[in-house]
């Protein structure tokens, strides 16, 4: 019995002895990277906010900007479809293979979709364990129209069905995004959208109070929700279609600005470059209020001033109703437990737009009649007033000036008015910076994929779904959360005609169409290209412009179609 004991004892403190010294299961570490959440306006001006001059009311973006950093020197490629490529490949557009717009054409910069040798944010992201969704507008992928004029437009007024929009390995669904609801094509009617999918699956009737703003919002919100009940971080895009033409808006929302523009052009031009010099955003010495274009006619002899006046009503009322559905985004983020580690970013694709939507008329994308049967009319009299869905219209060359202020010109040219967006970065637990801080840093869209791959500490693909893609050109802007400036790299953009190369303190650009000379400016004195140096510096314009034809070369801009 002694034996017995003993020996029990012993064999009790070996196990004793066993249990300290087998290690023991380390707990689950959370998943402490960040959500990230990118929101990108469409056809919104450089100072259409509130927090970047604006008149409109904005108080949830301006929100994340006294929370967070606007920056004053960042770049989009000038176009929606090219900016979109750019902004979700890390490439430079026509190396993303959307040169010009989503026809489909042979050679490699303008194959009109996404390449197959390159990579999207979501692709990379979901390879790292990221959650990913989208809501909103895609327009990445071919957009191949019926061959007959008339069936296209029974297509285009929801009197006819197809089922794909495009091809379906084109989809978002098929390029990294779990969860997908909106537009395949660019241009929609906001109360009955065309090209309207939710994951794969046509969207073919929509309830009557449907406004696509507020859809898109509510979806990406849904999605929050849905997102936050897993222990993976999450990466949102939320593509809005607004304000981008035809100017449509709920009547709520423009009775709010029914007397605001009847102050005019120029009245609204100054108030807001007054407010953008107290704020910070510009200096006067360097940033002086560009020449109004279209000075010629004043606003007291314009003729159709009280048209004019309703259709930026209505560009405003599509921004505050956009503002208002980014709010709940924002609310989902704070029910949920995740605005904390959240990084939103906010930014446009492209400047303000000068077109003339009525002038295109019905076609492509554009209806001539609503579900229903009702004429769509696209008056060039300016006979109708601008808001209802019955209506084409957009708000011309004069306010998106205004727009863009302080800047020259607007969307699809190469001078800062097209290619330079108000940009925030939101970040409570990441961002380092004092809130309402304005930073100077210089970006670009394809910045982001190397900048969420930082946070996310994903690795980017040499092979992806049997491809072998092409090197990232992003890098990563993520150290001016803290404060410290990253190094500037020379920047360079083509889209139909328009090009620019900004290098050290030079900016040389052209203009599409109507002087395709190149033009040379010190930028960093003179950032709304009023002083042309060309004839100047010889030297200068032909360094650059080897520069810039060198990048054109390798990056797919030439051969053009």
């Amino acid at each position: 019995m002694k034996w017995f004991l003993g020996s029990a004892l012993l064999i009790g403190l070996a196990s004793t002895f066993m249990f300290f010294r087998v290690p023991t299961a380390k707990a689950p570490v959370a998943d402490e990277r960040p959500d990230i959440v990118v929101i990108m306006a469409d056809d919104l001006g450089y100072s259409d906010l509130g927090c970047y001059g604006s008149e409109i009311s904005t108080p949830n973006i301006d929100q994340l900007a006294k929370n967070g950093i606007r920056y004053t020197r960042f770049y989009n490629t000038s176009r929606c479809c090219p900016t979109r490529a750019s902004l979700l490949t890390g490439l430079y557009n026509q190396r993303a293979g959307i040169g010009n717009m989503t026809d489909t054409e042979d050679e490699p910069g303008y194959l009109g979709h996404l390449s197959e040798n390159s990579v999207t944010i979501a692709e990379v992201l979901k390879s790292a364990g990221y959650q990913t969704a989208m809501s909103g507008k895609w327009h990445v992928s071919n957009t191949p129209g019926l061959k007959d004029p008339k069936e296209q437009m029974k297509w285009l007024n929801h009197q006819t069905y197809q089922p794909t929009f495009s091809p379906i390995e084109q989809y978002p669904t098929s390029r990294g995004f779990d969860r997908f609801y909106g537009t395949i094509w660019g241009v929609v009617d906001f109360f009955d959208p065309f090209s309207l999918v939710n994951g794969t699956e046509p969207v073919k009737e929509v309830p009557k109070n449907y406004y696509h703003t507020d859809a898109i919002n509510d979806t990406a919100a849904s999605y929050i929700r849905q997102m936050a009940k897993a222990k993976k971080p999450f990466f949102l895009y939320l593509a809005e279609n607004a304000p981008h033409w035809p100017l449509m808006a709920l009547p709520e929302d423009i009775a709010k600005y029914k007397d605001t523009y009847k102050a005019g052009w120029d009245a609204i031009r100054m108030a807001r470059y007054d407010k953008m010099v107290k704020a910070g955003l510009i200096d006067p010495k360097t940033t002086p209020l560009s020449p109004r274009w279209g000075a010629d006619l004043k606003w007291e002899n314009n003729p159709d001033k009280e048209w004019d006046a309703a259709a930026m009503a209505v560009h405003a009322a599509m921004i505050d109703r956009m503002d208002q559905g980014i709010g709940r985004v924002i609310q989902a983020l704070k029910e949920t437990g995740q605005l904390e580690n959240t990084l939103i970013v906010f930014l446009s694709d492209n400047g303000a737009s000068n077109e003339n939507c009525t002038a295109y008329g019905p076609g492509f994308d554009r209806p001539d009649q609503t579900r229903t049967g009702e004429p769509i009319v696209y008056d060039m009299k300016k006979t109708i007033m601008p808001g209802k869905q019955t209506s084409y219209a957009s708000i011309g060359q004069r306010w998106a000036n205004v727009a863009n202020t302080p800047y020259q010109f607007w969307k699809a040219q190469s001078y800062e008015g097209g290619v330079r967006t108000p940009m925030i970065a939101y970040w409570p637990k990441g961002i380092k910076m004092k809130g309402g801080s304005v930073s100077a840093q210089m970006g670009h869209v394809k910045d982001f994929m190397a900048t969420f791959m930082d946070l996310a500490k994903a690795k980017y693909p040499k092979t992806y779904k049997g491809h072998d893609i092409m090197p990232s050109q992003s890098h990563s802007f993520a150290s001016s959360f803290k404060g410290k400036p990253t190094a500037d790299e020379p920047l360079f953009n083509e889209h139909f005609g328009a090009r620019y190369v900004r290098y050290k303190n030079w900016k040389m650009v052209s203009h599409s169409g109507r002087d395709t000379a190149w033009h040379l400016y010190d930028i960093n004195k003179d950032e709304t290209e009023l002083n042309d140096l060309a004839a100047s510096h010889p030297t200068e314009v032909a360094q650059l412009t080897t520069r810039w034809h060198q990048w054109a070369e390798d990056n797919f801009v030439y051969p053009k179609p």
